[in-house]
């Protein structure tokens, strides 16, 4: 079902019609069909920008976003719906959107941000959805010790109750 936006301007109507987010979808899908890439997310404005990120364990070749940009354009019709298309990856360091990002970043780096607001880095130790685990370094009081040591103290989080997860870029 496709969404018509009517316009009147000085009693002229103009029709400009809407991209359907799943039709887009399944095109992305069909040309992910046997690859290892992965659907980020799909961004559709009011005015016919699509954006379509994609993602991959060993990170996206620019090459690829262009032959999934041609099979999109191809398939889609400019003389009914004239549209803007940007394909491209996920961010490095941007938060994650889907699980597969999250089984990609397992043993690195990452920052989450808590609902309340509590800023928490460590390595990503454990994904199973829509949990993760996140093993943090702190300061912990041992009885018989002056003291506190530092250890490693796993935090669980549910994916959709953070702000964020992110992979923590660290330069060295």
């Amino acid at each position: 079902m496709r969404g018509f936006l009517i316009l009147y301007i000085k009693g002229l109507e103009i029709r400009h019609s809407m991209i359907d987010k799943n039709i887009v979808k399944a095109l992305v899908d069909e040309w992910l069909e046997g690859k290892e890439y992965f659907l980020v997310d799909i961004e559709i404005s009011s005015d016919n920008r699509i954006v379509v990120e994609i993602d991959h364990a060993d990170g996206v070749w620019i090459e690829d976003c262009v032959e999934l940009s041609r099979y999109i354009e191809e398939h889609l019709d400019r003389e009914k719906e004239d549209f803007e298309l940007e394909v491209g990856s996920a961010g490095l360091g941007q938060p994650f959107k889907v699980v597969q990002q999250y089984n990609n970043f397992v043993g690195k780096e990452v920052e989450v941000l808590t609902a309340d607001g509590k800023k928490v880095r460590g390595v990503l130790k454990s994904v199973n959805e829509p949990m993760f685990t996140v093993s943090v370094e702190e300061k912990v009081k041992e009885e018989g010790k002056k003291r506190p040591v530092v250890q490693l103290v796993d935090h669980e989080y549910d994916m959709t109750q953070v702000k964020y997860c992110k992979y923590l870029i660290i330069f060295k």
